[in-house]
């Protein structure tokens, strides 16, 4: 039978691969919708920049703790923010802001709950090897995600019925 610490070091690790996975597939919906309407209406480029930075750094770092966790899903996640990258530059003619705009319509919500889980599991994933490089350099998404839920509290989205229909 497996201890106690063990069962939950793999519920904590399956965690964060689980939602590190299905945050970097967020951007499917996206590819998606270019892809659909041949532009980069409502999809925001610095996710896909920032999270694509990030991928390498801790691609960079697992190589360097030879962590095969960190290794492999940061080696998914650089792969599918190139993708994501090369498309919106090839769809891209302009960006709209949004507190210029006043509008959330840019903002991925799936993508926001996805980025607030993936950061909380690596957190406590660090917390858990008591590393605190893990720990800190997570917390930003953390802190990112409660500003991308306060935006869409302050500007919420008006409903698209097409584009909601793509992210389904």
């Amino acid at each position: 039978m497996m201890e106690a610490g063990g069962f939950l070091d793999s519920l904590i690790y399956g965690a964060c691969v689980i939602f590190t996975l299905g945050m970097f597939s967020a951007g499917l919906s996206d590819l998606r919708h270019m892809r659909m309407t041949r532009s980069v209406d409502n999809v925001q480029f610095l996710p896909f920049l920032t999270t694509e930075v990030n991928n390498l750094g801790w691609l960079s770092y697992g190589a360097l703790k030879a962590d095969g966790i960190l290794i492999v899903v940061n080696t998914v996640g650089a792969a599918l923010q190139t993708l994501y990258i090369l498309a919106y530059l090839h769809y891209c003619p302009r960006k709209a802001k949004v507190i210029q705009t006043k509008s959330t319509q840019c903002l991925s919500y799936p993508l926001t709950i996805a980025t607030l889980l993936t950061s909380a599991s690596w957190c406590l994933y660090g917390f858990r090897l008591r590393d605190p490089y893990i720990m800190v350099s997570n917390f930003p998404g953390i802190v990112t995600s409660f500003i991308r839920f306060w935006l869409f509290w302050k500007y919420p989205q008006e409903q698209d019925r097409n584009y909601w229909l793509l992210q389904t």
